[in-house]
């Protein structure tokens, strides 16, 4: 047996100390030091061997005579993850995705595993059984038998499995309840989490096979284990969105193959989760009528256009303080554009209160969305709804100046594929689609008072 001992980790980062500190030195979080058992591990025993043997020891050669090797990438039926993948799924790439519990994450790898019939996949499941497993393909309705299940904890047995088996691509559910005899610790832990994911890590390298894995997150909404584990990944997915609501959310947070804000939606049904091919339609809600304090942004997210609908509510504060509650929104940017809207446009609105909602779920980040929060505001200040054959698409400064945002010209041409009439963009933004044919009406402005006087008169 190897010589047994304990240390110390960060719950939060991961950093191992050999006693007990109060406060992380690497990241700086108080009482996150966990202590837990370890074991040394035999140098010659890995856990995953080739099957060919010892692997070859690398040399440095010079980097211009690396040799260059396209991507072939795993084309799956699910044009969405394709999307948010950078174009499908890269052999060797090992992929995590975190979520909220019972938000839809092994349903999603389930279906994307019977969903590639020409290729050996494994669904390996630390938390349900094979009947368990089966019930959820039966609601799914999709038949493969090329789709191999496991439930199993250990990961020397898995990889036996493997071994035998030799799937195309691996699915683990979850990273946390897998363990290691290497290892002393409960599964679940910094250690276990560390250890596991580096040997899936190398096997995924040495057999250029696609591994995905499943990770819990914590009451902050952050991925459980250390931090080391989202850097070792190639790919970070996170699923979001509210159980009780139909529509999910898969957003790319790291990708080394490809863009790192690629954004795809789903909606929950019955037998599983359906690809959302224009999520413009369903974040703009169907009304009789135009109703004040709504106004539509033209943002981005990632490479895909996306129209969404600005809602907010401003009426007199009764009790105290006025309150500034958004869902979907910064907080500290709302207050920043409502003293923007009282300095720069007149508007008496330290004594109202304000709230504010993004349809749909959505988490709105894009400065484009500044104008049309501005524009709903005031909207609902002055009870004059804005036409819903209106949209907008510009930054707010604090100067009152309307500022050009990027790839305006698929912001215009997404907003005139749903029927809008105007568009209300930055006059900066000119040298970015001079020379381009709109139907929409492209209204370019420089101040905030101009787009107002335009608007409400």
């Amino acid at each position: 047996m190897a010589k047994v001992k304990s240390a110390f980790f960060c719950q939060n980062c991961g950093a191992q100390s050999p006693k007990w500190t109060g406060k992380c030195p690497s990241c700086g979080e108080w009482n996150t030091y966990v202590e837990e058992v370890i074991e040394k591990e035999h140098a010659s025993s890995p856990s995953w061997k080739k099957a060919s043997g010892a692997a070859r020891a690398s040399r440095p050669q010079p980097i211009d005579q690396v040799e260059s090797v396209a991507l072939q990438r795993i084309k799956t039926a699910d044009e969405e993850l394709n999307r948010v993948l950078g174009g499908g799924i890269v052999p060797g790439s090992l992929v995590l995705i975190g979520g909220e519990p019972g938000i839809g994450k092994s349903t999603l790898l389930l279906q994307i595993a019977l969903q590639l019939p020409n290729l050996k996949v494994l669904y390996v499941s630390g938390e349900e059984s094979e009947q368990q497993i089966k019930m959820r393909a039966e609601r799914i309705g999709i038949k493969n038998n090329n789709c191999f299940v496991l439930s199993e904890v250990g990961i020397a047995n898995v990889f036996r499995q493997i071994e035998e088996l030799e799937p195309q691509l691996l699915v683990i559910d979850s990273i946390q309840t897998l363990y290691s005899d290497k290892v002393e610790s409960a599964a679940g832990s910094i250690s276990q989490i560390r250890e596991c994911t580096a040997e899936l890590m190398k096997f995924a390298k040495e057999t250029n096979t696609p591994v995905f894995l499943i990770g819990h997150i914590n009451k902050e909404g952050a991925i459980a284990g250390p931090k080391v584990l989202e850097h070792m990944v190639d790919t970070v997915l996170q699923f979001e969105g509210d159980r009780h609501l139909v529509y999910r959310i898969l957003r790319t947070t790291k990708n080394r193959f490809g863009a790192a804000s690629e954004l795809g939606i789903y909606e929950m049904q019955g037998e599983g989760l359906r690809e959302v091919k224009n999520p413009s339609e369903i974040l703009i809600s169907q009304k009789d009528g135009d109703v004040s304090g709504v106004a539509i942004a033209a943002t981005l997210e990632g490479n895909r256009p996306l129209l969404i609908e600005i809602q907010s509510l401003v009426s007199p504060a009764t009790y105290g303080n006025p309150q500034r509650t958004s869902t979907g929104f910064d907080n500290k940017r709302l207050s920043m554009l409502l003293a923007v809207l009282e300095k720069r446009g007149g508007f008496r609105l330290g004594t109202q209160d304000v709230f504010l909602n993004v349809a749909g779920g959505l988490k709105l980040d894009d400065p484009a969305a500044d104008l049309a929060i501005c524009m709903a505001m005031i909207s609902s200040l002055e009870e004059i709804p804005v036409s819903s054959k209106v949209c907008f698409a510009a930054e707010v400064g604090l100067g009152g100046e309307i500022r050009a945002v990027n790839r305006i010209d698929g912001r215009i041409m997404e907003a005139e594929k749903l029927g809008f009439e105007a568009i209300y963009v930055s006059k900066f933004a000119q040298r970015a689609i001079e020379g381009k044919k709109f139907k929409i009406a492209v209204r370019q402005f420089g101040r905030i008072h101009e787009v107002i006087s335009d608007l409400f008169g």
